[in-house]
């Protein structure tokens, strides 16, 4: 996860559809896909809490679509999509992740990845944006936010999608190997690449038949850092908006007392 949110490109279509988790390097590895496919790339967790109000809103749409499950819900789930990824080089991080079949509906043409990382590691990880999505007092805090007073419902609607796909597994490592396992049943093997963002440009390259930058270091992006930055942010912001109401609330009470 960044800190700027990406902006569409006129004419630019999806190349590669990043099925890797939240936590396994998605914010290192859209970096680079930036730089390799010189588009700009759709990072799910920037997107939506970075981003301007009608991304969140509209991925709560496509996962409420999905999750209804019926042919005409499918559909509008699509095209729903396709609106909203357009523009974008590549997709990453969640919750595109989980919708890995309808994006290769999408984009035949275009490349899977999935983005590898020690599985125990990635479940410590995970259960930092557990606790913190599901604080008691968030909903109140990002209320006078746009957007983001939706992020809230978003979580549980994300929820809801993983325990689907995910067949209701609750154990958080369970879940690493229960995506890998999907992946490999609804992508064909000479679609699916898995890369670690450790090993740097060389095998990502490889695969999407690139050359590899010789003037450029590989963008590692430590994502513990950048979502602790994004939350503390908007925790401010919230905290701040609510003064200010409280601040208006205060002076318009003493003005009338005065009167």
């Amino acid at each position: 996860m960044g800190q700027t949110a990406s902006t569409p490109q006129a004419g630019t279509r999806i190349q590669v559809i990043g099925a890797g988790l939240s936590r396994t390097g998605t914010a290192s590895f859209s970096s680079a896909l930036n730089v390799l496919l010189a588009g700009p790339v759709y990072h799910g967790g920037t997107q939506i809490t970075m981003g301007p109000a009608s991304e969140i809103k509209a991925w709560m749409g496509i996962l409420r679509h999905w999750l209804k499950g019926q042919p005409q819900d499918r559909e509008k789930c699509l095209t729903l999509m396709e609106q909203t990824l357009d523009g974008y080089a590549a997709t990453t991080d969640a919750p595109a992740s989980q919708l890995v079949p309808e994006l290769m509906e999408l984009y035949p043409d275009a490349k899977v990845i999935y983005t590898v990382r020690d599985p125990e590691a990635w479940a410590e990880s995970h259960a930092q944006i557990r606790s913190l999505a599901t604080m008691s007092f968030l909903r109140v805090v990002l209320l006078p936010l746009p957007g983001m007073r939706h992020f809230v419902d978003y979580i549980n609607l994300l929820a809801k999608t993983w325990d689907r796909v995910y067949e209701g597994e609750q154990s958080t490592l369970n879940i690493y190997h229960r995506h890998i396992a999907w992946l490999k049943e609804v992508v064909p093997e000479d679609r699916l690449v898995f890369f670690d963002v450790k090993e740097g440009w060389e095998p990502l390259c490889r695969a999407l038949g690139k050359d590899v930058p010789t003037d450029i270091p590989f963008p590692w992006v430590n994502d513990s850092k950048a979502i602790d930055q994004v939350a503390e942010y908007h925790i401010k912001r919230g905290v701040a908006r609510w003064a200010g109401v409280f601040t208006a609330i205060a002076v318009t009470v003493a003005w009338f007392t005065m009167r």
